[in-house]
């Protein structure tokens, strides 16, 4: 059976739209979104409290070293959280305005300074007669470098992979 081609600017079909006409290539693919927006907006608060308590737990721990915990060890660890917290949610908040290169380098040197100061409260600066504090020092900024050098690499591959040179999410 032959049927006829339609005709540009001919009669259109009743009950097809353009729309429904579109091909599957053409509509752009989201993935699903399981949360809704208030439990991000709950999220993006929660997140970094959560993450600066553990830090500040795990610096209070590292600066006593399974001695008694005292009201200074305890003003170290909230301090530490709440400084954490603050930087984590700051930079949750400013970096996505950001381009890509920026974006890693500001989480690089985030990273890189809490994991200084936590593996500088290990005990690296207890006086004893056979160790010197520059070597120890010098050890905490290479551990952190190191630290920050990989999580630099992480972090541009996974923006450099979602993102264009804008900052905005590829799609």
């Amino acid at each position: 059976m032959a049927q006829a081609a339609p005709a540009p600017g001919g009669i259109s079909r009743p009950g097809r739209t353009p729309a429904a006409e579109r091909r599957s290539s053409d509509v752009v693919r989201r993935s699903p979104d399981v949360f809704d927006a208030r439990t991000h907006a709950i999220g993006r608060l929660v997140v970094p409290v959560v993450l600066g308590l553990v830090y500040g737990y795990w610096v209070a721990a590292n600066n006593r070293l399974g001695g008694p915990i005292t009201g200074g060890n305890l003003l170290l660890g909230f301090l530490s959280a709440l400084v954490f917290a603050v930087l984590c949610a700051t930079l949750l908040i400013l970096t996505p305005r950001m381009p890509r290169e920026v974006h890693a380098l500001l989480w690089t040197a985030f990273v890189g300074c809490a994991f200084g100061f936590l593996y500088d409260q290990r005990g690296s600066f207890i006086p004893t007669q056979s160790s010197s504090q520059g070597g120890d020092v010098l050890r905490t900024v290479l551990m952190s470098l190191l630290v920050a050098a990989a999580t630099f690499a992480a972090f541009f591959y996974h923006y450099y992979t979602r993102e264009d040179a804008f900052g905005r999410r590829i799609r």
